[in-house]
């Protein structure tokens, strides 16, 4: 049996009133809606629940935590495309390494390959080993011969995902190929960025783009959506910049903060690549122009070194 609640704008409430009265034992949602779901006092609802998924993009781990306190349960997280089925996940029974996304599910080799010299690393792009012909991954793309040739060129299905192995086998995310940026020729990760902005009580959600820079080429730069009831003004610019500034080395600053309704795909995930086009567009905004509810460092005195 499964339960649709279904609903013109998401509302936690309704949601997990409808969990409770209709006896649900296992959530899978993608780390929009747990996002918005850790905004209310989960504590306050006894779901049934035996098991709750992540899935769709990478689960901050500080979401998982959350969940974890309040029900008592651990959000599994995992990593799939439409082109394959769950490629790395967190098994039942399988320790949850906090912002984690598991380790490769059987009938899977996966490969990370360096972005640069395409050669084994232990922090690359997640690949695909196709010498078994694993089932779980597509044939090819429908009438376009040359993007299939481009992922899965030299005997591996490459998905465009970056992440890391530790000792344990155990991969985190990083970001899109696209997504991770250089600034003073540093290599920043948006989700790592993200991952922080969220704890504070400020924010529901983050994303992280470059912002063009005439010093550092780019510098960080985050979109915010705040929780209900605060204010998007100077003081919480300061609040958040502050509490990201201290939790972060600093050539991962985050210099500038736009406050801001993300923008999202039809399935909830958050479109980086608008966010990104808009900033490479404005170029290194010289003229001064900014757009509402935009903060930088050098705007509140003491936060820029």
């Amino acid at each position: 049996t499964v339960l649709v609640v279904n609903q013109e704008r998401f509302d936690p409430a309704t949601l997990l009133d409808a969990a409770v009265r209709c006896g649900a034992h296992t959530m899978c949602a993608p780390p929009t809606v747990w996002r918005m779901l850790v905004q209310a006092d989960l504590g306050a609802w006894k779901v049934p629940l035996r098991e709750v998924v992540a899935a769709g993009e990478p689960l901050n781990p500080q979401i998982v935590e959350y969940v974890r306190q309040a029900w008592g349960l651990t959000v599994r997280d995992g990593f799939g495309q439409t082109e394959t089925t769950l490629l790395v996940g967190n098994g039942p029974g399988q320790e949850v390494v906090p912002g984690s996304m598991g380790r490769p599910m059987p009938g899977y080799d996966v490969v990370l390959l360096d972005t640069e010299t395409e050669e084994p690393s232990d922090t690359g792009e997640i690949c695909v080993d196709l010498a078994d012909r694993p089932v779980g991954v597509m044939r090819g793309y429908a009438d376009a011969s040359g993007s299939t040739r481009d992922v899965t060129r030299r005997g591996l299905y490459r998905t465009g995902d970056i992440a890391t192995r530790d000792s344990l086998g155990s991969l985190t995310y990083i970001g899109r190929t696209d997504d991770v940026f250089k600034a003073s020729d540093y290599r920043i990760s948006p989700f790592e960025l993200e991952s922080v902005l969220i704890e504070h009580e400020y924010v529901a959600e983050a994303a992280v783009v470059p912002s063009p820079d005439p010093l550092r080429l780019s510098v960080a730069k985050a979109y915010v959506t705040l929780a209900e009831g605060v204010a998007a003004d100077a003081l919480t610019a300061r609040a958040i910049l502050e509490y990201a500034r201290e939790r972060l080395s600093p050539h991962k600053r985050v210099r500038r903060l736009e406050f801001t309704d993300l923008p999202r795909t039809s399935s909830g995930k958050i479109r980086r690549v608008r966010l990104r086009r808009a900033e490479a567009e404005r170029g290194t905004v010289a003229d001064g122009v900014r757009n509402p509810h935009e903060y930088w460092e050098e705007d509140l005195p003491g936060l820029k070194d």
